[in-house]
């Protein structure tokens, strides 16, 4: 064991008995690098982080501008400070007209707890829905409103007055009441492995939502910044939520999330009480940089415009007799197979042969693909060839 795996063994807490143990020395593009050279390409993108790729010029670019002018200054929101005033902006013209107030944290199970806080406080009201199989971050209030049973039970108590309904299920709509605060939703569950609802059940979600004063808060932590192919996913159904929370992708590989809301709902948080949110290092000005120059290189190179045509290529060259089912929007995949074990052994060869795929934490029998949107065809082809080699390989040998 080398100085460096000792550290990371011994000295750094874990968060499972298994970690994967690569040692990354270098990140360009969508390829890492391990300190003796080895290449791995990168089709997870750090858990839907890196979707314009590791170390994009222009956001390393925009990083040391404003390492030249200024650091943190102040706690968020005190302050007037160009860089997140300019990311503001920027989001008010990609998001929908009733969405106009950005309120920045620092990751996403943060943006999820605040926006929780933020239908109370709007509707004073204390019941909030979510959904089987969901996931919305580790945190207690983001745990509390996560339906994987197995994960909380060691946590509990947990927030009182939580229930769930069953996901793109019309019939448990009326489950929701005058005496829900907020309705919390993937827009596509990620974690559950790629479930995609129907347009009719969205918009029948919404307008329930309408009927009962209940706020909709959509989280786009893993579908936001052109993941699904729009920028937001919830474009591809014709809805629109009150409260939209955003992070991962957001800083182009630095921390950063936010909660969104109409700037009428959003001011409930500055009154009664006073600072009814605060943060110490949310608006941070270099991780506000590197979004800004996120969103304008998606934008500037026509990042959008790509993104089926690639996932259609790679759902097309992953065809195998073993597979059970591919499910997939845009660019993030599930592929589901028979038995955990088949996913764990094809995860592990493909990371072995320099392709790096992953688990979902709620569906075992599924591994995840969510490629940088940087990826270009060939590097497509070849990474495909590495994983349909692996799952012939394990398929056979069962």
């Amino acid at each position: 064991m080398n100085h460096d795996s000792d550290i990371f063994y011994n000295h750094l807490a874990k968060t499972s008995p298994h970690p994967l143990g690569i040692t990354i020395s270098k990140a360009e593009g969508i390829y890492l690098y391990s300190p003796n050279g080895k290449q791995y390409i990168d089709l997870i993108s750090g858990i839907g982080v890196s979707n314009i790729g590791h170390r994009h010029p222009k956001v390393i670019s925009a990083i040391k501008e404003q390492l030249d002018k200024h650091l943190h200054v102040m706690v968020y929101g005190e302050y007037i400070q160009s860089t997140p005033n300019l990311l503001a902006k920027k989001l008010n013209e990609i998001t929908p007209n009733t969405i106009d107030s950005f309120y920045f944290v620092n990751s996403g199970t943060e943006a999820n707890e605040a926006a929780l806080k933020l239908a109370k406080r709007y509707t004073r009201r204390t019941e909030i829905i979510s959904f089987k199989n969901s996931y919305h971050g580790n945190t207690h209030g983001s745990l509390s409103v996560s339906g994987n049973e197995v994960k909380k039970n060691a946590f509990r108590p947990l927030l009182p007055d939580v229930k769930f309904i069953e996901f793109n299920n019309e019939d448990d709509l009326i489950q929701i009441t005058e005496n829900t605060a907020g309705v919390i939703i993937e827009t596509i569950q990620g974690d559950a492995g790629v479930k995609i609802p129907t347009t009719n059940y969205l918009k029948a979600l919404r307008k329930r939502c309408d009927e009962t004063g209940a706020l909709l808060i959509m989280d786009e932590i893993q579908t936001g910044f052109g993941r699904t192919g729009t920028f937001w996913a919830f474009e591809q159904f014709g809805i629109i939520p009150d409260i939209l929370t955003m992070a991962k992708a957001m800083g182009g590989g630095l921390p950063i999330g936010c909660f969104a809301a109409n700037k009428k709902v959003m001011d409930t948080l500055s009154h009664d009480p006073v600072l009814g949110h605060i943060t110490t290092f949310g608006g941070n000005p270099v991780c506000c940089a590197a979004s800004l120059a996120t969103i304008e290189v998606i934008q500037e190179e026509n990042l959008l415009e790509t993104v089926e045509e690639k996932g259609k290529l790679i759902e097309e060259l992953l065809h195998h007799s073993s597979i059970i089912e591919i499910r997939r929007k845009g660019l993030l995949f599930a592929i589901e197979f028979e038995s955990a074990e088949l996913v764990n052994n094809i995860v592990q060869t493909c990371i072995e042969n320099g392709v790096i795929c992953y688990w979902f934490l709620s569906n075992p029998h599924a591994f995840r693909i969510a490629p940088p949107l940087t990826i270009t065809v060939e590097e497509i082809k070849k990474a495909c060839k590495v994983i349909i080699q692996a799952i012939s390989y394990h398929s056979s040998s069962k």
